[in-house]
């Protein structure tokens, strides 16, 4: 089949602005006119960079040994360093050192969140009527559970929610200090918790 020239006889192309008259737009918004372009900005002038200030700077000079360190909440043994002494300074020393006895002990190794929580509130509790001053509450120092997928988890979740539990809440009229075990205590793994008297 032979293509047909592009040009119209004078009579079609009468019939075809008649059409053109009377025909109106199926969708009228789906066609908008085209947006006049934006006039391009005229380029800012490039401000003036402040100088660098090399002056610790050397050739061929070591970076830090070590990178800085992006935890957004200090260390567990900085936080509870960082508390006030509200017991005698000579006792807090020698329970800090380990010198001082341990008059009852909690292990709470392998236990969860929900049933760690009211084992050491009954064992603080049965402590403090009993007279002790001193107590070891054992946590472990935790399994490494990082699977290493976007969000890292925390490494020993109950070593870090002992200390709150000890601090705040229903212990918190019972409990004086709590610090990190010594080395022969336990260390990390370990709480000294030193109690009020009766």
């Amino acid at each position: 089949m032979a293509r047909r020239r592009r040009d119209l006889r004078p009579e079609e192309r009468e019939l075809w602005q008649r059409i053109e008259r009377t025909a109106h737009p199926l969708h009228p918004a789906r066609n908008p006119p085209p947006a006049p372009k934006p006039k391009p900005e005229p380029p800012k002038p490039v401000a003036e960079t402040p100088p660098v200030d090399l002056s610790g700077f050397s050739l061929g000079g070591k970076a830090p040994a070590k990178a800085a360190d992006h935890r957004l909440q200090p260390k567990l043994a900085e936080r509870l360093s960082s508390q006030p002494v509200r017991m005698d300074a000579k006792t807090h020393r020698r329970m800090t050192r380990g010198r001082m006895e341990v008059e009852g002990r909690i292990d709470l190794h392998g236990l969860t969140l929900a049933e760690a929580h009211p084992r050491l509130m009954s064992f603080v509790f049965s402590a403090h009527t009993s007279g002790k001053r001193l107590i070891l509450v054992i946590t472990g120092k935790g399994r490494d559970r990082d699977d290493g997928g976007p969000i890292p988890e925390r490494r020993g979740i109950l070593r870090h929610q002992v200390p709150h539990w000890l601090n705040g809440g229903a212990l918190r009229p019972v409990v004086m200090q709590v610090t990190t075990a010594h080395q022969r205590h336990g260390g990390s793994g370990a709480f000294y918790v030193y109690l009020r008297r009766k």
